[in-house]
This record gives C-alpha cells, structure tokens and sequence, in this order.
C-alpha cells in the first residue's frame, strides 16, 4: 500500500484523519484521537507541541476533511480495484473446476445410459442363451421320454401276445382234462368203446416246460436313468463353445464393433460409447476381459486375408497403448513389435491362424502358425504387470487410406475343442 501523504496524516495515529479537528497552535488530528490524548489529563495540550488549549471542543477542518475524504474514496476506489483483480484471479481455478466438473457430469450422464443400455441388452443376450438351454433339454427331455415309451409299449405288445399265447394253451389244456375227466366219468361200456380215443386226445397234449417270462421282460430302467444327468451335459458339448479369451466390450474402441459372443471384432461406424477409464482412444483395439501375470495361457485368432491387424498382449491402459504392448503385427510384411524395438519377422506362407503362448513364470511370449506348427517369433521378457490380450487394426490414420473391406472383416478369438473325461476319485 502506498503511504499517507504527510499532510494528511494524523501524528497521533498515523493514520489518515477521521474527523480532523484543528487546535489553537494550529497542529491537526482526528478528533477522537485528541479527546484520547486528553482524557484522564488536567491539562488540554497539545501532543505535539504541549500549548495548551483552553477550548475542550476543537474547530473542525472542513478543507482538511474534504481533502481526507476524497483521499480515502481514491484509496478505497484503488483497493477495490485491485481486491477485485485479486479476486477474479482466485476465481478463475474455481470457474476452470466447474466447467469441469459440468464435462464429467454429462461423462457420468451418458455413462449412466449406457449401463442401462448394457444391462437391458446383456439382459436379453441371457435370456436368449437360456432359452437355448430350455429348448435343448425340453427336446432331449422328450427324446428320451418317448424312446421311454417306445420301450414301454414294445414290451407290453410283447407281454400281451405271450399272455395271449399262454392263454390259449391253457384253454386248449382245460378242454382236454374236462373232457377226459368225463370220459372217466362214463359208465363201463362207454368208457371202454372211447377208451382209445381218449388217450390218443391225452397224448395229443405234450407236457411242455413250465411258461416262464421271457429275458428281458422288464423296462431298462438302466439305460433310461443311469448317468442322466451326465449323459445329457455331455451331449450339450455339442452345442456350446469355449472361447479362452473373452473380448472386453468396455475397453474397445468406438469404432469397433463386437460380436454378440464377445469373440469377434471388425471396423464399423463409430458408436456413442462412455469415455471410461479402460476404454482405448489412441488406437482401433481392444482387450481380452482376463489379464495374466501368472501361469500358461493360449489362444487363437483368426486373421485370415486381412492385412492390417495386430495381435498380442498389452497393459491396460487407456492412451499409449503402444508403450506397454508385445506382439506382431502385419502391414507391409511381417514385424515383431515391443516397448523398446520392432524387428521384421520372415514368414513363409500368410498364415490363416496366429496362436498366441503365454508363459508368464518363464517369461516368454511366442506366437506360431497352427495350422503349419511353424514357430513366428519369441520374446523373452520379465512380465511385471498383469498383461491383457490384446487385438488391434493398425492405427487410425493407416485405415483412413485402406479400402473398406480391409477393416471390415473380423479378427476372431477362436474356441477350443469341448470334451468330457472320466477319471476315477
């Protein structure tokens, strides 16, 4: 602050006079500050000179107080000018922190959104796969229901024409023993002149075995209920898939587009997506759902005739994915790609397949051809950091200049055989 003029300032209080009152020695001062000095005092004199002054109620300095007024207005004027520059300084962060905070707002706006739309369309993917599920059980429920009683009246058919059969011959049976027990009933004469007859009409009659039920009689409640439970989720293997990486729908990039299975990727209009933190922006690409930092993990993608993909793994993050990303990539040749260097790799025949094998306790990363079992490339590296499969086009400007159709076929995350063993515990 600029210092008081001298002559308007108070001796008493170095102050700019308030109500500045003159004595009879001519020295000036606030008049409060006088009527202090002289309380308590016998004498009214003056604190600068010691004249004393016989009047209690000094005269008022109307120039001087006009003169300190407008100095007070001016400085007033001056403070505020510059309280307020300081002022509107303190309140730019403040502005900048809610223009901000308004951005994230609309963020977490659409975010919001999108988790409903998420869950309302994962809603329905679950309930289709579950209404596969049904429709597949209530088929194989009635499959088995009804081999269940096809048997069932196969072997009643069977019952019936043996009971038909057993029934006949006891008729047959009980005829021949009435009429013999007549016979034998008769008197001498008549007995001795069908004598003969009767007996052929026995011996007519062999004495066969015992009836007894034929094998195999009974339903094979065996076949029907042993291992149900299991045969059935065997026969299922037939119809799902087991993807070893599954593609992280909010990690892709706007511009990519998932299969419903989160298997498959391909380039496709550019899709109103939340900018959450794992989501990538520098680059069209997305991430497997599982990272790795320990164990052996393979998985295959298929790249097929595309000539612009890029596959591996990758940290997670969300702007410079290529600072924490191994693996190879093709464009103009074949080239092994890492944080520190790129390499060009010779491959014989475009392969169809890449098979990705990492071995994070050994630090190895290697990439081959199945189809050919023909080895690409190695890296040796020690994995610090949880590692996501990644898969990629290459970058966004690179695709601008391609043709459509090269980014629009899918790179694909291909399942791996399904099968059911038995072992004993």
């Amino acid at each position: 602050m600029a210092p008081i003029p001298e002559d308007l300032c108070c001796p008493v209080c170095q102050d700019v006079y308030r109500d500045p009152v003159i004595l009879p020695c001519n020295h000036r001062f606030c008049r409060d500050c006088v009527q202090s000095w002289w309380a308590g005092k016998h004498k009214r004199e003056c604190p600068v000179c010691k004249r004393i002054s016989s009047n209690k109620n000094p005269t008022v300095s109307l120039a001087l107080k006009t003169m300190c007024e407008a100095y007070l207005l001016k400085r007033d004027r001056r403070a505020s000018e510059d309280h307020r520059k300081k002022l509107q300084e303190a309140l730019e962060p403040l502005k900048e922190k809610l223009k901000d905070s308004e951005r994230v707002k609309v963020k977490f706006d659409k975010t919001a959104d999108h988790i409903r739309v998420q869950a309302r369309h994962t809603e329905r993917q679950i309930k289709e796969q579950f209404k596969k599920l049904h429709q597949f059980l209530e088929e194989e429920e009635e499959a088995r229901l009804c081999a269940l009683r096809e048997e069932e009246e196969q072997k009643s058919q069977r019952m019936k024409e043996e009971m038909e059969a057993l029934s006949r011959e006891i008729a047959a049976l009980s005829h021949t023993v009435r009429d013999t027990e007549d016979e034998l009933r008769a008197e001498d004469v008549s007995f001795l002149k069908n004598y003969k007859a009767a007996v052929e009409r026995v011996q007519q009659r062999p004495l066969l075995e015992d009836p007894q039920l034929p094998s195999g009689a009974l339903i094979d409640q065996a076949k029907h209920l042993g291992n149900l439970s299991f045969n059935i989720w065997n026969k299922m293997k037939d119809m799902v898939s087991y993807s070893p990486v599954i593609l992280d729908p909010n990690t892709v990039h706007p511009e990519f587009i998932l299969s419903e299975d989160l298997t498959c990727v391909r380039g496709g209009e550019k899709q109103q997506l939340p900018d959450n933190p794992e989501r990538i922006e520098d680059s069209w690409s997305v991430l497997g759902s599982e990272g790795f930092n320990s164990g052996t993990h393979t998985w295959d993608v298929q790249v097929g005739d595309i000539s612009n993909w890029r596959v591996g793994v990758s940290v997670q993050r969300k702007r410079n994915m290529a600072s924490g990303f191994w693996g190879i990539e093709l464009h103009e040749g074949y080239v092994a790609v890492s944080p520190s260097d790129e390499s060009t790799v010779v491959v014989q025949k475009n392969p169809q397949r890449i098979r990705v094998n990492l071995d994070c306790n050994r630090g190895e990363l290697s990439f081959s051809d199945p189809d050919t079992n023909t080895h690409i490339h190695t890296f040796t590296h020690t994995f610090t950091e949880r590692m996501f499969p990644f898969i990629s086009f290459l970058d966004c400007w690179v695709l601008y200049l391609l043709p459509l159709e090269s980014f629009t076929a899918p790179l694909k995350i291909l399942p791996l055989n399904v099968c059911v063993t038995q072992q004993h515990v």
